[in-house]
């Protein structure tokens, strides 16, 4: 017999991604987007970021040298992390300040997505995570 009651989930509460630059990558969301550490588990090796609303648990890749860089194509998993941002201003002030930081790829500059009215753009960190920055304007 099924149980038509839904389960009261409450949304994410937070993402585990395994990363082959702990430091580096820790750095990209303390120092690019102003998030903070919220813990750290130096015996894993893991660092935990936030920004007051969602959670990343960043765990360091036991052999870096010898890991498999994800395939959005090819591979089951995460095809790549959105995060919203307050504004069209935010997300172009963002683009500028990642065109100059030497280990983010910009997969592509701000654009509206399909045919908008919502942009988003989209990024490497330095593991080579796929992240997107998106606003969605209320109408």
């Amino acid at each position: 017999m099924e149980n038509s009651e839904p389960i009261g989930t409450l949304g994410i509460d937070h993402v585990g991604l395994t990363v082959k630059h702990l430091s580096e990558t820790a750095a990209f969301f303390t120092e690019q987007l102003g998030w903070k550490i919220i813990g750290e588990m130096p015996a894993y090796p893991a660092i935990f970021v936030s920004n007051g609303h969602l959670k990343l648990t960043l765990w360091q890749a036991e052999n870096p040298e010898t890991s498999v860089s994800f395939d959005r194509k090819s591979n089951i998993g995460l095809h790549h992390l959105a995060i919203g941002l307050a504004s069209f201003e935010e997300l172009e002030r963002l683009y500028e300040k990642l065109k100059s930081v030497a280990n983010v790829e910009i997969e592509f500059s701000p654009e509206l997505s399909g045919k908008g009215p919502h942009k988003h753009m989209m990024i490497r960190e330095p593991s080579g995570i796929r992240i997107e920055f998106v606003h969605r304007p209320t109408v």
